[in-house]
């Protein structure tokens, strides 16, 4: 018998399974590609937690996969000695992510372990903030950001608000793998862990002082109280967490002309006006983008469910039509917008840094160097940003970082959180909005001015996506082909180096000479092309994709366009 039909018939079997999930596998019975999918391995607790598929199943978001991970985490925080100082946890819209925050808040109550759970949803950043506000030992929030409405997730971050990151995460996981008996996770009734003192609500409290927080990193407050009239935002929280924060920010500094797309404006995990909820994806703008035209809107802004992520669309003075922002241009407005606004009103400070990853814009490059900014790049993950910050405060403020942003259309303003805040971009970019108006400029506009000044930067990304356990050996199999044969040349342009970042090695293709990455091992290869162009691929750490990214500098935007499509020919080429 196959493994996972034995595992799918223990499952069958186990007293640890209610009757009622039991039912659902009893109706798959005899489907073996179904029950194959379902048990052929754990669904796996990486460096970012859990992510899949609700359902039951060993290879599915359920209360069993779930609270397992909890019990392996509190089996950690047992042996670190953090129970009293406890665990923070909020959730988003997604369905089941209440029921699941709150088994994982009994779970732990039941270790002895007191939790402080959010009374309805929350963005990720705000769950971030909350564990550095409370002092507590970690954090999770259940939420799968913008995958599918099938999917859920698990989210852990420790004590500085930032996701696990090494040493932690490999210890976590290690006692989460070794929770192999569903009976021995411990639960606990909510009326009695309230009683023991063990389970705590937490909400209002914490969302003024985040609020406050946000509000301290306006660095133009006159800009807005001069221009916010003039300016009509459209947003939509696309059914997530970010409505009730980007109301509230936006009208606690001032701003009177927000229009939310009331369809979208609720929360609902099923996203039934959108194909799947990701911001970066413009089909997901359909219907802000009619209510943009509808009030001639100056600014188009929509956030993932879990509000860490933020989609742009501006309009174009020239044309009247709006124009998409990938999340390089967003994070690249951005960081010009506080660098320049800091120098002008010399709050710049001498040791300032900005963060970003290595397959984001090397426009951040250049922008930096301009502001006499330090810059600093690592691997891929807000959680490698957050540890950068982390570095800096272990040295006495050593640099003070103003700014750090990932391609993936994630930021954050100063230090506040230690994970993407697309509520802290709205506000800023609303900022900026009323900024540039005050010079006629939309955001679109302000963008151009900023390739005119630095050059023409472009990125691009592409994803093969290889599903279930032969997409997994395909993907094992590419990029071993592409790390034991590197090109010399990728669409015309001399290879100058290759970035192996799993061997922790930078090898110059002229010289042959090799130097250190300084970073931890990643499956990353970075190609450093001439001219300052660039590409760069690695599997997904959260779906069972192949991701393909690209950067080029041209003399124009049209130039930039054809520079980046053979590049992107080039490496589909390399891919096959």
């Amino acid at each position: 018998m196959e493994n996972y039909l034995k595992t799918y018939e223990e499952w069958l079997n186990n007293p640890a399974i209610d009757e009622k999930d039991k039912q659902e596998l009893k109706q798959i019975e005899g489907n073996e590609k179904e029950i194959e999918d379902r048990f052929y391995k754990d669904l796996e607790f990486g460096t970012a937690g859990l992510r899949g598929v609700i359902g039951i199943g060993t290879n599915r978001m359920n209360k069993y996969t779930v609270t397992k991970a909890t019990q392996g985490l509190a089996n950690y925080i047992i042996e670190k000695g953090g129970q009293e100082r406890g665990v923070a946890i909020a959730y988003d819209s997604r369905r089941m992510s209440q029921e699941f925050s709150e088994q994982t808040a009994l779970c732990l109550n039941a270790n002895g372990i007191k939790t402080y759970r959010f009374d309805t949803l929350r963005p990720t950043p705000e769950l971030s903030f909350a564990v550095r506000e409370l002092k507590a030992i970690a954090g999770i929030v259940i939420t799968a950001s913008h995958n599918p409405p099938e999917y859920n997730g698990y989210k852990v971050y420790w004590e500085d608000g930032a996701q696990i990151v090494e040493p932690t995460d490999k210890e976590i996981i290690a006692k989460v793998n070794a929770v192999t008996d569903l009976s021995t996770i411990k639960t606990m009734d909510k009326q009695e862990a309230i009683a023991k003192g063990l389970y705590h609500t937490i909400g209002e409290e914490i969302d003024k002082r985040y609020i406050e927080e946000l509000k301290k990193l306006v660095v133009n407050q006159k800009a807005i109280d001069e221009t916010q009239k003039d300016i009509k935002i459209v947003y939509t929280p696309l059914h997530g967490t970010g409505n009730v924060p980007v109301q509230t920010i936006l009208k606690e500094l001032g701003f009177e002309n927000l229009y939310v797309v009331e369809s979208q404006e609720k929360p609902d995990g099923n996203f039934p006006t959108v194909d799947y909820p990701n911001p970066e994806d413009p089909k997901a703008f359909k219907l802000a983008l009619e209510l943009a035209k509808q009030k001639d809107a100056d600014i188009v802004l929509a956030n993932d469910p879990d509000a860490d992520r933020l989609g742009v669309y501006a309009k174009d003075t020239k044309t009247g039509e709006y124009v998409q922002f990938n999340g390089n241009m967003t994070g690249n407005l951005i960081a010009e917008y506080i660098l320049s606004q800091k120098k002008q009103n010399n709050t710049l400070p001498q040791n300032g840094a900005v963060i970003k990853t290595i397959v984001s814009s090397n426009l951040t490059d250049a922008i930096a160097s301009h502001y006499n900014v330090k810059l600093f790049s690592t691997l891929t993950g807000f959680k490698n940003i957050a540890k950068i910050i982390r570095g800096f405060e272990e040295k006495n403020n050593e640099y003070t970082c103003l700014y750090s942003y990932e391609e993936s259309y994630g930021c954050i303003i100063g230090t506040h959180a230690r994970d993407k805040d697309g509520i802290v971009a709205v506000m800023t970019l609303c900022e900026a909005a009323c900024y540039y108006k005050q010079k006629d400029m939309t955001l679109w506009d302000a963008m151009i001015a900023i390739y005119e000044k630095y050059g023409y930067y472009k990125e691009k990304q592409f994803s093969i996506t290889l599903k279930g356990a032969k997409g997994a050996e395909e993907m094992k199999k590419m990029m071993e082909n592409m790390r034991n044969h590197p090109p010399k040349e990728i669409a015309g342009e001399k290879v100058i180096s290759v970035g192996d970042y799993e061997a922790q090695t930078i090898k110059n293709m002229q010289t042959e000479e090799t130097t250190s990455t300084n970073l931890p091992k990643s499956n990353v290869l970075y190609y450093e092309l001439e001219n300052d162009n660039w590409c760069c691929v690695r599997p997904s750490g959260t779906e069972p994709k192949i991701k393909f990214y690209m950067g080029v500098k041209g003399t124009s935007l049209e130039d930039s366009d054809k520079k980046l499509e053979e590049l992107e020919n080039a490496m589909k080429e390399i891919a096959k």
